[in-house]
């Protein structure tokens, strides 16, 4: 019975081993992800492997796995554009390694190369690109400026076996003292805008009083023209303005007493009585 036990146990012990060592012989490689192989004996291989299970040699061999999904990252930068402003920019940045060079991406720079490499090469294209234009440049062409940083990134990302998919500007924005500087410079043109509009305004009264003062000049020189050609002339005026007040009282409700004197007649117009 005791033989039978250490059997048993002996066995026990076995399979554990057994499966402690075939664990160890395999390494799985997860959905977006690509594995290496270092070998010991013969250094780093260039081929690759792909999601699932693979086998390896326990101490001799480890498995370098790499995520190769479309990742990431958000780089801010303090700089200065073309007008010595400073300027806060941030940009998005959509990458992957690239696939055929992950042996050579590893070798020279390693597995977290997305911390070592991009952070310097953003930095220095985002303040080269931002200093070739000014504060409105950078306002109204955002796409191009965009553009323009995606296509030196990802030439300079390509010589360290980076892809670049695409990036996006984020954030865009000025110093504080140049935001106020730029509000009160719009403040002053809506006020010198204020100021034009009133001065053509008095110019176009202006010119209007010039043309009735002109209108009434000439009125007068009619007048005068008419009265020296026929006394008469003057006469008619006294029965018009006459007839004009007459109007006026006739429509108020108030009876006034008048006599010819006051409505500028001569006696010699007022009708003669009848016998």
């Amino acid at each position: 019975m005791a033989q039978k036990v250490a059997s048993a146990v002996s066995l026990g012990v076995a399979g554990v081993a057994g499966l402690i060592i075939a664990q160890s012989c395999i390494y799985t490689v997860e959905p977006g992800h690509t594995a290496l192989k270092f070998s010991r004996l013969t250094g780093l291989s260039d081929k690759q492997y792909n999601e699932g299970w693979h086998l390896r040699v326990p101490y001799f061999e480890r498995p370098i796995i790499f995520n190769t999904q479309t990742r990431y990252k958000t780089f801010p930068a303090n700089t200065a554009n073309a007008d010595m402003q400073s300027v806060n920019i941030t940009v998005r940045v959509l990458f992957e390694p690239i696939q055929d060079k992950l042996s050579e991406l590893y070798r020279y720079v390693g597995q977290d190369y997305d911390n070592k490499i991009l952070p310097s090469i953003m930095n220095e294209v985002m303040r080269a690109v931002v200093a070739q234009y000014s504060a409105s440049q950078l306002m109204s062409q955002r796409d191009k400026i965009s553009q323009k940083i995606q296509k030196i990134l990802e030439e300079r990302a390509r010589v360290f076996h980076i892809n670049i998919k695409n990036i996006a500007i984020t954030e865009l924005s000025f110093s504080k003292e140049y935001q106020e500087a730029t509000e009160a410079k719009k403040i002053a043109q809506q006020e010198a805008e204020r100021a034009r509009y009133y001065v053509e305004m008095a110019k176009d009264i202006k010119k209007s009083i010039i043309i009735k003062a002109q209108a009434q000049t000439k009125s007068i020189e009619l007048v005068g023209q008419a009265a020296a050609n026929d006394a008469s002339y003057i006469d008619l005026k006294r029965i018009e303005y006459a007839k004009e007040i007459a109007s006026v009282l006739a429509d108020s409700r108030n009876h006034i007493m008048l006599n010819s004197d006051i409505l500028q007649m001569d006696a010699s117009l007022k009708t003669p009585k009848r016998n």
